[in-house]
């Protein structure tokens, strides 16, 4: 009896070692391919930015992006897509405007930044600078020397002081409250109240670290090119791996008004498995 027990002790530890010792399978990258006329794309997903990789990766699955196009391009910009507007868009529709209900959560990575060849997230105006559901867009960009980005970082941290402001500005309670004050014809009160917006701005802004390009950024936006002004606003959530003339090629377009190409690029997106 205490032979049979101790045996079932020891295989109790030696289960446990193993299970302590044993390495846990790392998560499988996640890569698709971004499909159009021009050619096909190979995109690599950032695994730590699972919110958006995993909300990418849902609509991918459902066969959404089949027959969306690229609706904004400019040459020296981005190639943006993934609006459900623009499957069946007329000369005349608006693209770019759709509205899911909900937005992703931002993930600000400091070494994934909007150079050559960037898959990011496109947004709305929201302090939050939370990512629309299904839009997103690919970057161009162009080339930049050191001293222009060192310049950069200061108007940078100004423009993101500027977003929020003006976005806790034009929110539906505050108009409505200035409006209140317009009608009473309450000057000094609209002041004072227009102030607080500015602390409240500053509170914001403290939370978040000052913007500073990293030594990676300044030297990969100077040999290879990019959009320096759009980090911190936009999430970077993967990198086209193979392709990149693709990007030239939509880009290069020529586009009506809205940014919008003369003739469609339609895409269609699949997810490659490991």
């Amino acid at each position: 009896m205490r032979k049979s027990g101790l045996i079932i002790g020891l295989m109790i530890v030696l289960t446990i070692i193993i299970s302590a010792t044993t390495k846990q399978p790392e998560p499988k990258t996640k890569y698709v391919e971004i499909i159009t006329k021009f050619g096909v794309m190979k995109v690599l997903l950032y695994d730590d930015t699972p919110l958006h990789r995993d909300n990418f990766l849902k609509w991918v699955r459902a066969g959404f992006y089949d027959s969306l196009t690229f609706h904004m391009v400019t040459p020296e910009g981005t190639a943006q897509g993934g609006d459900i507007k623009s499957k069946y868009a007329t000369e005349d529709s608006v693209i770019g405007d759709s509205d899911f209900g909900y937005r992703i959560p931002a993930e600000f990575r400091p070494h994934h930044f909007h150079k050559y060849g960037a898959l990011s997230a496109a947004r709305d105006i929201n302090p939050e600078f939370a990512s629309h559901p299904t839009q997103f867009f690919l970057v161009r960009g162009t080339n930049y020397n050191i001293k222009d980005l060192q310049k950069m970082e200061g108007y940078k941290n100004q423009m993101i002081r500027t977003n929020i402001f003006y976005t806790l500005m034009n929110a539906d309670s505050t108009q409505k409250r200035i409006a209140d004050f317009g009608l009473r014809g309450d000057k000094e009160g609209l002041r004072a109240y227009t102030k607080t917006f500015q602390t409240i701005t500053d509170s914001i802004f403290a939370m978040r670290a000052p913007f500073t390009f990293t030594s990676e950024q300044l030297k990969t936006y100077n040999a290879l090119g990019g959009i320096p002004p759009l980090d911190s606003g936009y999430t970077v959530f993967g990198e086209v791996i193979s392709g990149l003339h693709i990007i030239d090629s939509i880009c290069n377009q020529k586009t009506a008004k809205n940014k919008r190409p003369i003739k469609d690029i339609r895409m269609k997106i699949r997810e490659v498995k490991n």
